[in-house]
């Protein structure tokens, strides 16, 4: 008897130091994180505005994304995002309707803008009637419009409940609502208020914005979340010039390195001179682009494509990323990329084959067909944003089109022109970067190949288009793919921006900087940080 107790006894004692042991690990992290601090970062350029919904750049979503809350919000410390990441923000639970057209959040209440007014469903409301461009003062530029273009109507239920009515079932617009490109935005702020002194509801409040020198964001004292942020304020100065910045973060300047603006050769430059550093090298779902304004030649299916074809994409990922890049079309590649074409589907679309002098042997023929040839060249400029990553993808570009009889010369834009420059199609060949904020056929297609996208191209195919609505509708995921290969090999095949390749970005920061998580299929949707903090 005495026995049985003692292993009765022995057995609890098993199961309880495991549990004991657990909860004092949680317990001593959750004591060591600490308040205070500010987090120091370098910032590659001057945004055009702090307006997130007006702007297509992670130079205002990473500073901005802090100042605001989404309804839903993918977790800031898983890697890959996905519909299964994704937790609540402002909204504190969701229901979809039975036959998927409606989908209700109900939302938090006690929450207040940082001017202190109070947060309610009208925002939401407000917020999404800018994105349709329904409100009386609209976005002066609305590139998240296409997103939404299936939502009919949002409504309100009382001050805290919102609903999407949809035209048509879509499960992954919570993926599109989860994104850094999706705050909500307060009704009695002006759109043009935004862009200078932006509102929210977020951990940090907006400070100041000084071009070519610096954007400060201090710390909510009122934030609805209890105990955060842990952070005093974020600081990030303007250094345009990236061996600068690079420069000042290893003498101690800077607590972290603009996130991503690292090439691989410099991650190793970094870890040389400062082996305590943490790095990290992401794909970025950024790719390298090939924009052609469809004006002569361009206009013309055959010369796009001699273009695409011409493209040696592996010399790109060698050069660049020490072959760390990858090679991919529309959507973003296998295993980082959700969405990816398979490799030996991808290898059958133009420019893909792995021969690539029988790629420009073809493409020369086509050229030649044109009336161009060696005495004849396609005489033009390139145009490209005067960033690093542009810069020196474009040099390599400009040396390829050489082999198609295509002479082109550099001009570099300013970031605040650059957009602006394209919309407005002032260009004849430029080298871009396309960047998506969601890992999603939903936001990929319809904001960059539907008919009245920002393509920068003017492209238009109706029956692309009727594959983009069909794969939205899909509830089956594995049918969906198929669906969205599918649209991906007709983009490919119509030389519709033809995709160069997909970047991998390096990002440092000092062992003090502690809870930092860098995603690996966007890099527009982890700069929460209101649970960030410094050991120091």
């Amino acid at each position: 008897m005495v026995c049985a107790v003692r292993s009765k006894a022995w057995l609890l004692f098993l199961r309880i130091v495991p549990i004991v042991w657990v909860f004092g690990i949680a317990l001593g992290h959750a004591l060591a994180q600490q308040h205070g601090g500010v987090l120091r970062i370098t910032h590659r350029d001057s945004p055009a505005s702090m307006s997130i919904h007006e702007e297509g750049t992670i130079s205002v979503v990473l500073p901005m994304m802090g100042v605001f809350n989404n309804l839903v919000l993918f977790d800031q410390h898983v890697r890959q995002n996905s519909l299964d990441g994704i937790v609540p923000d402002l909204a504190t639970s969701w229901t979809w309707s039975e036959d998927g057209k409606k989908l209700t959040f109900a939302l938090q209440t006690g929450v207040t803008w940082h001017d202190g007014k109070p947060f309610t469903a009208a925002d939401v409301k407000c917020t999404w009637d800018l994105l349709a461009g329904k409100a009386k003062e609209n976005f002066k530029v609305n590139f998240r419009k296409g997103w939404y273009a299936n939502v009919e109507s949002v409504t309100v239920n009382g001050d805290h409940e919102a609903i999407f009515n949809l035209k048509a079932p879509q499960p992954a617009l919570l993926a599109l609502l989860a994104s850094g490109f999706t705050p909500v935005y307060p009704c009695h702020v002006s759109p043009r208020e935004m862009r200078q002194r932006p509102i929210g509801t977020g951990p940090f409040m907006f400070e100041s914005y000084k071009s070519n020198q610096s954007i400060k964001v201090v710390r909510n004292p009122h934030y609805w979340k209890p105990g955060l942020p842990y952070l005093d304020g974020i600081e990030y100065t303007i250094i345009p010039n990236r061996s600068t910045a690079l420069l000042a973060f290893v003498a101690g300047q800077f607590d972290m390195i603009f996130p991503y603006e690292l090439t691989v050769p410099l991650v190793a430059d970094v870890k040389a001179q400062m082996p305590e550093a943490i790095c990290d090298i992401s794909p970025m779902n950024v790719a390298a682009n090939v924009l052609m304004n469809p004006v002569p030649p361009f206009d013309d299916l055959d010369v796009r494509r001699a273009v695409a074809m011409t493209l040696d994409r592996k010399a790109f990922v060698d050069i660049l990323t020490q072959g760390k890049g990858d090679i991919g079309t529309a959507m973003q590649p296998l295993p980082e990329g959700r969405w990816g074409m398979p490799e030996a589907m991808q290898r059958e679309l133009p420019g893909y084959d792995p021969d690539i002098a029988k790629n420009r042997e073809n493409a020369r023929a086509i050229m030649t067909a044109h009336g161009y040839g060696p005495d004849k060249p396609l005489k033009l400029k390139l145009s490209t944003r005067n960033l690093p990553t542009y810069r020196d993808a474009s040099v390599i570009l400009i040396g390829q089109l050489k082999d198609i009889y295509i002479e082109a010369d550099l001009e570099t834009v300013e970031t605040a022109l650059w957009v602006p420059k394209l919309i407005r199609r002032e260009y004849q060949i430029a080298l871009s970067q396309v960047g998506n904020g969601v890992d999603d056929p939903d936001q990929n297609y319809p904001e960059n190949y539907a008919c009245g996208s920002r393509t920068y191209m003017d492209y238009c195919n109706k029956e692309v288009d009727a594959l983009i609505a069909r794969q939205s509708a899909e509830r089956d995921q594995d049918t969906r793919k198929q669906i969205a290969w599918q649209i991906d090999q007709k983009l490919t095949r119509e030389a519709v921006r033809p995709m160069i390749y997909y970047l991998r970005g390096g990002t440092c920061w000092r062992p003090e900087v502690k809870n930092m998580t860098v995603m690996v299929n966007s890099i527009f949707n982890g700069w929460r940080l209101e649970d960030v903090w410094l050991d120091r």
